[in-house]
């Protein structure tokens, strides 16, 4: 026979915590493993554009399903598709993620006294995975709406995009938001849920992360600026020799 658990009248869910907290924690820690896995598989995927114009072309075309098509091109609705999910995806994270963000003036003085008395590390890295979070809330959307509108991508059309309608300017902003917000995000995760107990030798892994994940990402984005300043219109869409 289940036990029966008396609640007393002046019980609340101010003090004890609300039992949606709890899920919500769990919702937003899955989806945040979710983003930070696809940022590193997606910036890497990017790079191979280092690697030049034929490797990056034949790796869009894998990534959109070309081994399906008789002609061996991918399909940019792949590419739609993929960023209305990860759209919902952000969507759904941030959404939980705004419970815990400062609203009042008084939260924020709070804040700044907490931070200011205590040299704690994990909570001086909860203020910039928060400071980011609220700068991306901005980036990411632009960003996907372009890949939602215009999921064309190629070695010249990525280039053109980046180079001749200037996206590079939001990308210079996005990157090392979404790579510093990426990885003490995950940094958190492992620690919050017990994958680790070694908290500083993950938090030197994280910056290298941090570190790498930022080269890696600049690199590429010099690199489609330099295609994309040699291309004149109108351009042709590239071709594999």
């Amino acid at each position: 026979m289940p036990a029966r658990i008396l609640i007393p009248r002046f019980f609340s869910y101010q003090l004890t915590g609300h039992p949606w907290s709890a899920k919500a924690d769990r919702l937003q820690s899955i989806t945040g493993l979710m983003l930070g896995c696809f940022l590193m598989a997606h910036l890497h995927f990017e790079s191979s554009i280092l690697l030049g114009k034929e490797t990056f072309y034949h790796v869009v075309q894998f990534l959109e399903g070309g081994m399906f098509s008789e002609t061996g091109h991918g399909f940019p609705a792949v590419t739609k598709g993929f960023s209305i999910l990860i759209l919902a995806i952000v969507m759904l994270h941030a959404g939980v993620a705004l419970r815990r963000f400062p609203v009042q003036l008084g939260q924020w003085r709070a804040l700044r006294t907490h931070l200011g008395g205590i040299a704690h590390k994990d909570t001086h890295a909860w203020f910039w995975q928060m400071v980011t979070g609220f700068v991306l809330f901005f980036l990411v959307p632009a960003h996907l709406f372009t890949m939602i509108l215009n999921p064309e991508i190629g070695p010249h059309m990525s280039a053109s995009r980046v180079f001749h309608d200037n996206a590079w300017l939001l990308y210079l902003l996005l990157l090392p938001a979404v790579v510093v917000h990426a990885m003490i995000g995950l940094y958190r995760v492992a620690v919050k849920w017990g994958f680790t107990c070694k908290r500083s030798a993950l938090r030197k892994f994280a910056k290298c992360m941090i570190i790498y994940l930022c080269i890696v990402g600049l690199a590429s984005l010099v690199s489609y600026i330099v295609i994309g300043a040699n291309l004149s219109y109108p351009f042709e869409l590239y071709q594999p020799k």
